[in-house]
């Protein structure tokens, strides 16, 4: 039987993707790949870009993963074995994995979450700079406002958050390992502002027993003076540094680092987490914590 071109140039576009530095794929970066390579293939003008993918899909290690994420579905292109999280840090641009997903990534935690958080800020747009004891108490009687585009992927679940907006600070880019013994190069928050992230939103690390277990395994890691010094450019509304300033009295730090936390306005009552049901009121940061925290 008489091969198709694109058959007989099976080999070469085998070799060229196996060369391709990019090994997560848009369809679109398919189809640029295909006109440009067209002419040196010999590959007809029948060729389309959806039979070209579906004979490499068919026929290479070229696969097709979907991310059915309920607010806009994703697909990408992968040639080879690709880790999964340098294909979900295509998904949205300037992402960065987050929360309990970072913690694991700075060896904050033994345990292994099942939940993959990855972070894509908002737009910047004007907060709500007034703050009252009553609107406080409010808030946090009420479950936290979590995301809901989230997937089921394998055995993982996957959290597409659509945080508040910073810049990407405390952001970097590193090698780092997570599930495997190899090493993957992706963008996530560095300690201290993982660190900040968690005590804001614990229901995205484990609950609080977990953040506290991180901030005891960062002591030697952290600079707290950083800490403090992105935490005051987040300008956040709510008192957040009296819950910092807690789990640093809590883990253990030194005494001059507790104090720095001292020196920021304590005008309210505030909590350590939302709905904590029965508390004890921790006097010197005007904390409600679970009771027997």
């Amino acid at each position: 039987m008489n091969k198709t071109r694109i058959q007989i140039a099976k080999a070469d576009i085998t070799r060229y993707f196996d060369q391709f530095p990019q090994k997560v794929l848009k369809l679109t970066d398919i189809a640029a790949i295909l006109r440009e390579q067209r002419k040196y293939w010999r590959l007809t003008q029948n060729t389309t870009t959806q039979a070209f993918v579906k004979f490499l899909t068919d026929h290479t290690r070229l696969k097709r993963l979907d991310f059915p994420f309920p607010y806009r579905k994703e697909h990408r292109y992968v040639w080879g074995d690709v880790h999964i999280l340098e294909v979900l840090i295509t998904i949205k641009r300037q992402s960065y994995f987050t929360h309990y997903t970072a913690v694991r990534m700075h060896g904050l935690t033994e345990q292994m979450p099942k939940t993959i958080y990855l972070n894509h800020e908002q737009p910047p747009h004007a907060q709500d700079s007034e703050l009252e004891q009553g609107r406080i108490d409010a808030a946090f009687s009420r479950a936290p406002r979590v995301s809901q585009n989230v997937i089921e992927y394998g055995d993982v679940r996957i959290c597409l958050i659509n945080g508040m907006h910073t810049g990407q600070l405390g952001v970097v880019e590193e090698q780092v390992t997570y599930d495997t013994a190899n090493p993957v190069r992706i963008r996530l928050t560095n300690i201290e502002r993982t660190l900040i992230d968690i005590a804001v939103r614990p229901i995205y690390a484990g609950g609080v027993f977990e953040v506290l277990k991180a901030y005891r395994l960062a002591k030697e890691r952290v600079s707290v003076n950083r800490l403090a010094a992105v935490l005051q450019k987040l300008r956040y509304i709510y008192p957040y540094h009296q819950v910092i300033g807690f789990y640093f009295e809590r883990a253990g730090y030194k005494p001059s680092s507790i104090e720095l936390f001292r020196r920021f306005p304590i005008e309210f009552d505030f909590y350590l987490a939302h709905q904590l049901g029965k508390t004890d009121y921790v006097q010197k940061w005007r904390l409600h914590v679970p009771k027997g925290f």
